[in-house]
């Protein structure tokens, strides 16, 4: 409820003075909401006038600095020392994995790595290379064992290939393997009535590669930098072999931390 207001009735003398005295608080209340609204608008041009004048120079340079301290740390010296010994030239496999060992920098075993430019998006494959990549691949196959570690919500494998005898029981995991892209289904070639020969082949290092979505580029591991300059090579002609030189405008290999370079097809 609201204030309740006694007035005097049939005083006339008296209903004069009250009615004043509420003219003049309200009066007063008009007056303190004005004086609040002319200090907000002095406070906002004073902030104003001390933007503007700031010297223009600053104003300007102040970004410029942060830019440049941006550039500068860009690059570390040892990838900068790197990237002075990669000429802008296309090199032969051979050339190119002798360089990469040569401007190694990082402290662990780098990943060797391809990256193409293809001449259209949707390209896609598979491809067995003749050597490891340096990394291994857990393979299993449904049975009631990884059933039971699936009811348990443990995932040990990377790779996960079913009978189609079990789909129906593997349904009920679709959310977890789904997202983790690990749900058999047919286009990958994880269903299959022999899944003990498609496990080989993954544990024989079988790759499935595929350019991406919107764009015609295809990024792909091949090896490690410590493995020998020929099964790296090896590997990666045999990569080339399967996505086609005529699908392939331009070919980059590099390492996890190397600059880039150009491979003359």
């Amino acid at each position: 409820m609201g204030k309740i207001r006694t007035r005097v009735v049939g005083d006339e003398t008296a209903e004069k003075e009250q009615k004043d005295e509420q003219k003049k608080k309200a009066q007063e209340k008009k007056m303190l909401k004005k004086d609040k609204k002319t200090e907000k608008v002095e406070a906002e041009a004073e902030e104003t006038v001390a933007v503007e004048t700031e010297s223009p120079k600053a104003r300007k340079e102040a970004p410029k600095k942060e830019v440049i301290e941006q550039k500068k740390k860009k690059y570390g010296k040892k990838h900068g020392a790197a990237l002075k010994k990669a000429e802008s030239r296309p090199y032969t496999f051979a050339e190119a994995v002798s360089l990469l060992k040569k401007i190694k920098y990082a402290g662990f075993d780098e990943t060797v790595e391809l990256h193409l430019n293809v001449k259209e998006p949707g390209l896609k494959g598979e491809v067995s290379l003749p050597h490891t990549t340096g990394r291994s691949v857990r393979v299993s196959i449904v049975d009631e064992a990884v059933l039971g570690k699936l009811e348990k919500g443990l995932i040990d494998f990377d790779i996960l290939i079913t009978h189609p005898s079990y789909m129906p029981r593997l349904a009920k995991y679709a959310r977890v393997l789904g997202p983790k892209g690990l749900m058999p289904n047919p286009k990958a070639g994880t269903i299959s009535t022999s899944p003990e020969e498609v496990a080989k082949r993954y544990s024989g290092g079988l790759l499935k590669w595929k350019s991406e979505q919107k764009f015609p580029l295809v990024h792909q591991m091949i090896a490690k930098i410590s493995q020998d300059d020929t099964q790296i090579i090896e590997n990666a002609q045999k990569f080339i072999e399967a996505v086609g030189p005529q699908n392939i405008s331009q070919v980059v290999i590099k390492t996890t931390m190397s600059p880039g370079l150009m491979i003359a097809l």
